[in-house]
């Protein structure tokens, strides 16, 4: 681990947390997700069919749009969202608020897709192609949050990064796509990790950190010389 992980730090070039200035509107507009999320659980736990629906379409393109970025393709992300969609249906129920339920969900829709991650690689690398060769899919795959400041979003190029990303290695890749792409802060991202704030951060600087450098390098990086997270 790097010798600065577990300590609190600021992100790439020195900034402090990028959604600071606007906290307060973000955090009315978090309280009021959380409330309408709460009502939807709420009533999906009782047994209403139409509220479990409305509850999973409210989060979908965000929990695909995961699935998207650290997956690599849209064949894994589409089965690790399916995957992430029935782990959330099977345990709505023992949802107990601790978390803000976003929170919840990316935890799930990450798991599973490191899980689709594991068996990709038990598969013969025939099967390891990417949207070209599998001919993609309608899914809109953009980011979820298109005002980040910073980030994933600073590429331009559908391509260019998605190949960008998967060069990037995962403990790096999988925080960033949280941050830019999940929305998540850091608080909800070392939850969702299970590490240290100070953790969040630095895998996320020297993810921001690795990406432009392949972006730098044109994505002509050799797979033996990407970075690597030593």
């Amino acid at each position: 681990m790097h010798p600065s992980d577990d300590h609190g730090e600021t992100d790439d070039h020195g900034e402090t947390d990028d959604h600071a200035q606007a906290a307060p509107a973000d955090a009315d507009d978090r309280s009021l997700r959380r409330a309408a999320d709460q009502r939807l659980i709420d009533a999906a736990v009782g047994g209403d069919r139409g509220a479990m629906d409305s509850l999973l379409r409210v989060h979908y393109d965000r929990i695909f749009a995961v699935c998207r970025r650290i997956t690599g393709n849209d064949a894994d992300a589409a089965d690790a969202a399916q995957e992430a969609l029935m782990a959330i249906v099977r345990g709505l129920a023992t949802f107990d608020g601790r978390a803000s339920f976003a929170t919840w969900v990316y935890r799930i829709a990450t798991n599973a897709s490191l899980d689709e991650l594991r068996r990709r690689r038990r598969r013969p690398a025939l099967a390891d192609t990417d949207d070209h060769q599998l001919g993609g899919t309608d899914h809109d795959t953009r980011l979820a949050d298109p005002d980040s400041a910073r980030g994933i979003d600073l590429v331009a190029d559908r391509d260019q990064l998605e190949q960008a990303l998967r060069q990037v290695p995962e403990e790096f890749r999988v925080p960033l796509v949280l941050r830019d792409v999940g929305d998540l802060d850091y608080a909800e991202i070392a939850d969702t990790l299970g590490v240290p704030i100070g953790t969040v951060k630095s895998r996320i600087a020297r993810g921001r950190a690795a990406l432009a450098q392949i972006v730098r390098a044109g994505n002509h990086t050799d797979p033996d010389e990407r970075p690597t997270s030593r």
